[in-house]
């Protein structure tokens, strides 16, 4: 008996003995897969003006058609969750993150070679699709293997924390493709920037997903033996058997990331349309409301760790059921008050994102925990993230832009229903 739970214990522990470079591992790939998918949305209106056909009746036609696109990465993702999360539950998280990191590279840089409609018509935005259905399946994959991977390499009461670097990656990878997009806005002309310098980021992608993938090698599988071991799971499985936990799933995520990616994301666009802030200052507010934000992430992760998950989540969503309107409808042709209220979204933001991959994973056993939370989440995002550029832009177009602040307000209140009915599952053991 005694030998027995030695070895369980053993096979468990495993993983969380290198902890700094198991993050490492995870958070590098992570930064490089979130930076090329961000690059995209940085430079909407760039690939707009080149990629699609220009409209002489409304202009809103280009950038409505390049947000289109950017939801159809979107549905994509939850393809990438399934199938990327049943590689990592039957052949182990870093196989699958192995996976995910050579797709975004090579997606990547077909967004930078992609031609000009000018040149070769309707074969561009095809071009562009395809890179971005790419895009879509590698970035579903990435959360459903890292965040598995994140949370159980974490020690004893370190989940949370570990959890947080998720966000602290994916901030870091959006961080370096804003700061690169507005250095280019600043340094090259308009010509320049809409004949080939958008196109810079992409082809620095597909080379730092390189990077990413040689850091990746070294990474230490979080499976336990008995896992490895265990029969492989069916790639439905964990919708049939947990039906309740996968809703579970879409409640949470729901409001959080329609939150997400209108304050991290459309932001910029949403203040250009709505408020007449110039675009290099738009760009540059994210910039720095973006590193405040990726500071705020362990921060977060240590106070769930110490006082439980549900108090977090509550912070966040009601308080942007509370505040979305009044915060976006204080916007104006200022940078100060765009700058603030970014930053005012990113501290309630962080109540979610430093937590959910923890509270994602400690809602499914670890036979079907990656495919399990891959699927659900991603359809999630997809449904509500990454339509928010779109639907934002054609409420502008209706001519009805303050109903958006309310749909953000709406879905965050709820998430917070679900919130309220969520265990607390900070103080107990993961199920390994």
């Amino acid at each position: 008996m005694v030998a027995i739970m030695t070895e369980t214990h053993t096979s468990a522990s495993t993983p969380t003995k290198r902890p700094v470079r198991q993050l490492l591992a995870a958070s590098v790939g992570n930064a490089v897969e979130w930076y090329d998918w961000y690059a995209y949305t940085f430079l909407a209106t760039y690939i707009a003006a080149e990629v699609f056909p220009r409209s002489a009746d409304n202009s809103l036609v280009p950038l409505l058609s390049t947000f289109a696109v950017f939801a159809v990465g979107f549905f994509m993702r939850p393809v990438g969750g399934l199938l990327m999360g049943a590689i990592a539950d039957r052949q182990g998280r870093r196989a699958a993150l192995t996976v995910t990191i050579l797709l975004m590279g090579g997606s990547s840089l077909l967004v930078g070679l992609t031609p000009t409609y000018e040149a070769v018509g309707v074969l561009a935005p095809v071009t562009l699709v395809l890179a971005r259905l790419l895009q879509g399946l590698s970035v579903g994959g990435e959360f459903a293997a890292s965040t598995t991977f994140l949370v159980e390499s974490a020690g004893p009461g370190r989940r949370g924390l570990f959890s947080s670097f998720q966000y602290v990656s994916t901030t870091a990878g959006q961080l370096v493709a804003s700061g690169l997009a507005t250095l280019l806005v600043d340094t090259l002309s308009e010509g320049q920037m809409n004949g080939w310098g958008w196109r810079i980021p992409f082809v620095v992608g597909a080379v730092l997903s390189l990077v990413g993938f040689w850091i990746r090698q070294g990474a230490q599988e979080t499976r336990s033996q008995e896992q490895q071991q265990a029969p492989r799971p069916g790639l439905l499985e964990a919708l049939r058997r947990h039906p309740r936990e996968s809703l579970l799933i879409c409640g949470i995520t729901a409001g959080g990331t329609i939150a997400y990616y209108t304050w991290t994301s459309y932001l910029p666009t949403y203040a250009e349309l709505n408020a007449g802030i110039d675009k290099s200052d738009a760009l540059l507010a994210g910039t720095i409301s973006l590193a405040f934000f990726g500071l705020l992430q362990p921060l977060g992760g240590l106070l769930s760790d110490r006082f439980g998950r549900r108090p977090l989540l509550l912070f966040f969503g009601l308080g942007f059921a509370l505040l979305s309107v009044p915060l976006l409808h204080a916007l104006r042709d200022s940078f100060a008050v765009l700058l603030l209220v970014q930053c005012a979204g990113m501290v309630l933001l962080t109540g979610f994102t430093s937590i959910s991959a923890a509270v994602n994973a400690e809602v499914f056993p670890p036979r079907v925990r990656a495919a399990g939370i891959g699927f659900p989440y991603s359809l999630t995002v997809a449904l509500f993230g990454g339509t928010a550029p779109y639907v934002g832009t054609l409420f502008k177009e209706l001519g009805h832009t303050g109903l958006f602040p309310w749909y953000v307000a709406v879905l965050c209140l709820v998430s917070s229903l679900v919130y309220l009915r969520l265990p607390e599952t900070a103080h107990t053991e993961l199920r390994r």
